[in-house]
């Protein structure tokens, strides 16, 4: 089934509603699509968007995915947009056609069947997976969290296991729960804090056979130190709150093998019941066969500068999907929410300016710093000096403020100033009345 222009409009298709996607999509409704000077489409697998930087949040039960996530229908009509709903399986560029998958329920009926979006300019957002680099049972024995759903089955899985080990501690039976993550980034760190807030509040809601030091938690990375991308001060200062959160830290340990009860390391194998990939992420691996765009071996689409596409100037690709170079390094664009934010703003001039028939503006890499959120306990960071070049150590409050003005920055971007003054209001109601961790 064709899905083709209905008028005579410039069609911008943006696939995937993720962070760099949504914000896109949002202004260049509320810009070219609420005064006609453009129809903007957004295609996207899922229902919802929740920001992917809170999915561990999610998992650990510290935010309510209901609460936080956009549904695209509504957001689309409140900007000016039309959505799709569907994964994309394939793409015509002699006849700039989007294929987009059939989706089917739950129960494995078809709801919309396989169809073809036509487009003027094709803007590619659909983010990244974990990459288990074929880690043997690794596919088969760790949970992941790449989406709303694999997170909430996280949630689901954690709360069983509490329940289990509090049984077996009230029948005076071995009770020890060892947590594995594998790999030590940002989301690895920061969600080994967030397990063990929910191991000392859990007790609190009725499961007081289970003490905190029960759940054993322990985060394993290859390199020899955790969060071996940001600055060794950094990487100094987080290892420091996880020793004092009673994190156990393994640096300099390669995973060769997981298994269904413990993990494999030098011959050793360390004991888990909940192990998870956090070790590295790459892009879907349907981007290496589109229709003869190019792609690097991690599966990202390699663009110009201007976040085109390096064989069809009508297809541009942004945030972790892309491989974007940065001017004098041999470096691409980190695969950071910050630089999918940044892409979208010049994306937005690049794709008003091509309606009026002007350049496109090249894509310059602002490293703002970075911040890793030990969740109710601390924040360590650093911020990045836009004139000296230096970055700054910070910690504690003011790294927490900066911290949540990220995802505030997030909301500003989609709902506009005064929504998100109301969501934030509704988020400290919400707050004071419900209990601090989810219990379901």
């Amino acid at each position: 089934m064709d899905n083709l222009h209905h008028d005579n409009l410039h069609h911008i298709v943006v696939v995937g509603g993720g962070a760099g996607g949504l914000e896109l999509v949002t202004r260049l409704g509320n810009k070219l699509g609420k005064k006609k000077k453009a129809r903007i489409t957004l295609v996207d697998a899922g229902l919802t968007h929740v920001w992917k930087p809170l999915l561990h949040e999610v998992a650990s039960g510290s935010l309510d995915a209901n609460a936080n996530e956009i549904n695209y229908r509504a957001h689309a009509r409140k900007h000016h947009y039309e959505y799709q709903l569907g994964r994309m399986g394939g793409l015509e560029r002699r006849e700039r056609k989007v294929v987009v998958e059939a989706f089917y329920d739950e129960d494995g009926y078809e709801v919309v069947p396989q169809r073809r979006i036509g487009y003027d300019t094709l803007i590619i957002a659909v983010g990244s997976t974990a990459n288990d680099f074929g880690t043997p049972g690794a596919q088969d024995h760790c949970l992941f969290l790449d989406s709303l759903s694999q997170a909430r089955r996280f949630h689901n899985l954690m709360l069983n296991a509490f329940l289990r080990k509090n049984h077996e501690a009230e029948e005076g039976r071995s009770h020890i729960l060892p947590i594995t993550i594998i790999g030590a980034g940002a989301t690895g760190v920061e969600l080994a804090a967030e397990l063990r807030l929910a191991s000392r509040e859990l007790p609190v809601y009725g499961m007081n056979h289970l003490r905190p030091e029960d759940v054993s938690i322990s985060i394993v990375e290859a390199a020899d130190r955790i969060l071996p991308a940001l600055p060794a001060r950094l990487s100094t200062g987080a290892t420091r709150e996880l020793e004092r959160l009673n994190v156990k830290v393994l640096t300099g340990e390669p995973v060769r093998e997981v298994r269904e009860q413990g993990i494999l390391i030098n011959g050793t194998e360390i004991p888990s019941e909940m192990t998870i990939w956090a070790a590295g992420i790459k892009a879907p691996a349907f981007l290496a066969e589109l229709d003869g765009l190019e792609t690097n071996r991690g599966n990202q689409l390699v663009v110009k500068q201007t976040l085109q596409t390096t064989v069809d100037d009508n297809v541009f690709a942004l945030g972790d999907c892309a491989a974007c170079p940065q001017p004098e390094s041999d470096r691409t664009v980190p695969p950071r929410a910050q630089a999918a934010h940044q892409q979208a703003d010049t994306l937005f001039q690049t794709l008003v300016n091509r309606l009026d028939g002007k350049e496109p503006v090249a894509f310059v890499y602002n490293d703002h710093g970075s911040l890793i959120n030990f969740s109710r306990y601390t924040t360590v960071g650093n911020l990045m000096g836009n004139l000296s070049g230096r970055s700054m150590y910070i910690e504690g409050k003011v790294a927490r403020l900066f911290y949540i003005s990220l995802y505030r920055m997030h909301q500003v971007a989609l709902h506009g100033l005064l929504r998100t003054g109301v969501i934030w209001l509704m988020d400290r109601i919400s707050r004071a009345m419900h209990p601090r961790l989810k219990l379901h």
